[in-house]
């Protein structure tokens, strides 16, 4: 195979395994995003665009490690009951429905900042949706609140987000310089969400009585939640001492793992391990696309659009990685722009311009982030949000946060 050839049958693979992945499974190919990516990985190998041991070394297992390390102390939370007890103490203390919306936008992107917003959301939409089966109130405003500010107050850290985590390996930037520029970004645009899911629901929740709790508080494993909280913090003592991301959340984790005296299998299945197998694969592929040269070619095309100095830049990397982000997926885009930020005027500015912007574009449509979809179809037994019952406060949202962070994001590094 020539290499014109070889380029021409990776950018096909490539179109063809982000058509499986972006769009839902095909009557005649019923495959999931893993399984998408995974049969990506292997064409790219059958087909010789890579040898095998290109793609063992395609592998960011730093962002893999990292992931099962969160994802380990959260499945510890979850076992030790902290998500039931976190959720009917927001309902005992709201007091309004107002009051309540806000409660779950701040537990929501707090716990987003410290754990992986997927896994949070996983968590945390059973039993939104039953507090508010509970309390005899509407479902859409608060499903929102949960997916949008899972998204927002991921931004806060390397540690929230997948895309965050691999923008984390790849640029270098140290745990407490990232949190410092983009904390701030994330209190703001929680403050925005909160604005617009407010006065766009403002009816909606005046009309909606809120009914306390019945019956007693969930039973915890008050040990275990311990064990978990002192591992969590000991894992961001580590991140800002600047010890290895990966290493010291994988170490929280077997931590727990080895004190909490839990049966590990019980642990184990706790964690996503379709998540992890597809960014396996997707790394794979994506290296693959890089292969051909093709994203170097795109950015030699559109530099010139970006601008010369840093804060021109800035902006039009934010609004053309929001755009590129919701084509492409967050995750794919990262991988393929991320090559491109050596070559900017203020590398470690532009890196975390599209950790913002590739965040805070998850919230445009349900469709943007995975936390979306996770929470949607979650409640599907209880309510039905449609494309536009989303899009309509997803877009301003989503324009108004990433206006904002920006803007909070170049006053804080100029």
């Amino acid at each position: 195979m020539t290499d014109n050839q070889r380029e021409i049958v990776a950018i096909a693979i490539f179109a063809f395994t982000y058509l499986l992945i972006s769009g839902r499974r095909l009557k005649i190919l019923p495959l999931n995003r893993p399984a998408a990516a995974l049969l990506g990985t292997v064409l790219m190998v059958a087909t010789g665009v890579m040898t095998p041991k290109e793609a063992y070394a395609a592998v960011d297992y730093d962002t893999l490690v990292l992931l099962l390390g969160m994802m380990l102390i959260a499945a510890y939370l979850h076992l030790g009951g902290f998500f039931d007890w976190a959720a009917d103490r927001v309902l005992r203390v709201a007091g309004t429905p107002q009051r309540l919306l806000l409660l779950i936008i701040v537990t929501s992107g707090v716990l987003s900042a410290l754990l992986v917003n997927d896994t949070v959301c996983l968590m945390l939409t059973p039993l939104v949706v039953a507090v508010m089966v509970r309390g005899g109130l509407p479902l859409p405003p608060y499903l929102l609140a949960l997916a949008m500010s899972a998204n927002i107050g991921s931004v806060a850290t390397l540690v929230g987000n997948p895309q965050n985590m691999i923008i984390g390996n790849l640029s270098g930037i140290p745990f407490v310089r990232f949190s410092a520029s983009l904390l701030p970004v994330a209190v703001v645009c929680l403050a925005l969400q909160y604005l617009v899911l407010r006065l766009g629901f403002h009816r909606l929740l005046a009309a909606a009585p809120l009914r306390p709790p019945e019956g007693p508080t969930p039973t915890v494993d008050r040990r275990l939640i311990r064990l978990a909280f002192i591992a969590l913090a000991l894992v961001f003592a580590g991140f800002v001492a600047g010890l290895n991301l990966a290493w010291t959340a994988l170490a929280g984790g077997a931590l727990v793992m080895v004190l909490a005296r839990r049966d590990t299998h019980e642990v184990l299945k706790q964690v996503d391990w379709h998540l992890l197998v597809f960014f396996a694969a997707l790394f794979v592929v994506v290296e693959g696309l890089n292969h051909t040269g093709l994203p170097d070619q795109a950015y030699a095309r559109v530099r010139g659009l970006f601008g010369q100095t840093a804060t021109a830049q800035a902006w039009n990397l934010g609004w053309f990685s929001a755009v590129g982000s919701n084509i492409f997926s967050n995750v794919p885009y990262v991988l393929v722009a991320g090559k491109w930020i050596p070559n900017f005027a203020n590398p470690e500015l532009m890196w975390k311009v599209m950790a913002l912007a590739t965040t805070l574009a998850g919230n445009l449509t349900i469709l943007g982030s995975v936390a979306n979809i996770i929470v949607v179809e979650s409640a599907r037994k209880h309510v039905e949000v449609g494309f536009w019952d989303y899009a309509r406060f997803g877009i301003p949202v989503t324009l108004l946060t990433l206006a904002a962070g920006l803007a909070v994001l170049l006053w804080l590094n100029t």
